[in-house]
């Protein structure tokens, strides 16, 4: 009899736990395969850097990415070292692209503005370039807001000769929360909320990252997607 009863009980668990599985599949994928409606949003594209491996562009191209921003640079020393064949790939497949720097606060602006105008060419078929804000638990010695709003005055100068353009301000919200940015620098701004749009800025957001890990076809572990206000 107790070995019956603990037949059934041992089925049952087995049959539950199965059930969480395929369950817990449909919602990931339900996840990691939503994406803002192309008719409330219809430019959409990614952010993408070395992390995202070999990407099939042509790929996503036909998958309905119409832009892409790449990782150039990070901090005073880091060039990305994908940058080159994601723009090469981005241009081939028809997509229209840029650059970012991920800027550091612990690292000086005149080094990370060279750094950038070092790995990125003048091409006057680039979008604006980006700069991403967000904090690094890592970089322990911060500036003040004062400081840090000198310092990316400076390294926007830079840059923008460099490019040409005005740059937009990739801000995460723990940034936005520590120095108030959007509110600081005359630049447009590029927000981060998965699923939600954010308000977290002290003006309208251009771009919204919709989700940091999207599935498509060409991108098989995920990429960060984006979308451009109308």
């Amino acid at each position: 009899m107790r070995t019956s009863t603990l037949k059934r009980w041992t089925i049952g668990l087995a049959l539950l736990a199965l059930l969480l599985a395929v369950l817990g599949g449909l919602i990931w994928g339900g996840i990691t395969g939503w994406a803002p409606s192309r008719k409330d949003y219809p430019v959409q594209g990614l952010y993408v850097s070395a992390s995202d491996g070999d990407l099939a562009w042509p790929t996503l191209a036909a998958m309905g990415a119409d832009f892409a921003y790449v990782r150039a640079s990070a901090g005073g020393a880091t060039r990305d070292p994908r940058f080159a064949a994601n723009i090469k790939g981005a241009r081939l497949s028809g997509m229209r692209f840029g650059p970012v720097h991920e800027f550091s606060l612990c690292a000086g602006e005149a080094q990370q503005a060279e750094l950038f105008i070092t790995t990125v060419p003048r091409d006057p078929a680039m979008l604006p370039p980006v700069v991403s804000l967000e904090l690094d638990e890592a970089c322990k010695s911060r500036p003040d807001r004062a400081m840090l709003l000198g310092e990316l005055n400076t390294f926007l100068n830079q840059i923008e000769n460099h490019s040409g353009k005005p740059a937009l301000l990739r801000i995460s919200s723990d940034f936005e929360s520590a120095y108030q940015i959007s509110d600081g620098l005359s630049r447009t701004v590029w927000l981060l909320g998965d699923f939600v749009p954010p308000d977290y800025a002290a003006k309208r957001w251009v771009m919204w990252q919709s989700s940091s890990f999207y599935r498509i076809n060409g991108a098989p572990q995920g990429v960060r997607w984006n979308v451009v206000r109308p």
